[in-house]
Order: C-alpha cells, then sequence, then structure tokens
C-alpha cells in the first residue's frame, strides 16, 4: 500500500469521526437540525467506506466505479453541511473547518478520478 493511500485512508476515516462529532452536538429538539444531520452522517460516514474499497479494486473499472461513488459522498456531503448553515441550526464560524476539509477532499478525489480515467 503506498503511503497516499495509507494516509487518505486515515484522513477519511478522521473526517468520518469529525462528522460523528458534529452530528452527536446537533440539537435534539430540532426537527430540521436531525434530519439535515441524518443526512450528512451517513454521507459523510460513507467516503471512507468507499476509499477503503477503491483501495482494494480487483480492476481498473472497479477503482474508478468507488473512486466515483467517493466523489458523489463527499459531494452530497458539502451539500448537507452547507444546508445545516443556511438553515440556521449551525454558525457558518463553528462549520468552517469541517467544510473547508469537504471541499478539500472534493478537490482530492476530484484529481484521482480524473487521473484514473485519462
Amino acid at each position: 500500500m503506498s503511503e497516499q493511500t495509507k494516509d487518505l485512508k486515515i484522513r477519511t476515516k478522521t473526517f468520518a469521526l469529525w462528522i460523528i462529532r458534529m452530528y452527536s452536538k446537533l440539537p435534539k429538539n430540532d426537527a430540521v437540525a436531525q434530519v439535515l444531520g441524518r443526512q450528512v452522517f451517513r454521507s459523510g460516514t460513507s467516503v471512507g467506506a468507499n476509499y477503503r474499497q477503491a483501495s482494494r479494486a480487483r480492476s481498473k473499472a472497479e477503482f474508478i466505479s468507488k473512486i466515483g461513488d467517493c466523489l458523489k459522498e463527499i459531494d452530497e456531503t458539502e451539500y448537507w453541511l452547507e444546508l445545516i448553515v443556511d438553515s440556521g441550526c449551525v454558525p457558518a464560524d463553528r462549520m468552517a473547518e469541517l467544510l473547508d476539509e469537504t471541499r478539500q477532499l472534493i478537490a482530492i478525489f476530484t484529481t484521482i478520478d480524473k487521473r484514473a480515467k485519462g
């Protein structure tokens, strides 16, 4: 396993843990926060799982497919995080670092996807 693969496995797992902690801090009595939180919980924690599957792909086509899943899930995560902020559930400044990491992961997976297809 390459060092970059290992690093991205760790980074996506850390990201999932960050999502879990964020979700656990959302107001329990706010229905909007809980619905949006469940969505971001699902998509944000699946990025790392899909990346692990990609790293064990048996073919280039399977790798490209799983990286595509990673990209889809991290992009969806960005959407739900933006909605959490835009709906007023969480102040933008408290979500800035997590959104920044989300956008960095989008850039990384976009690059991997393009290189794998090229």
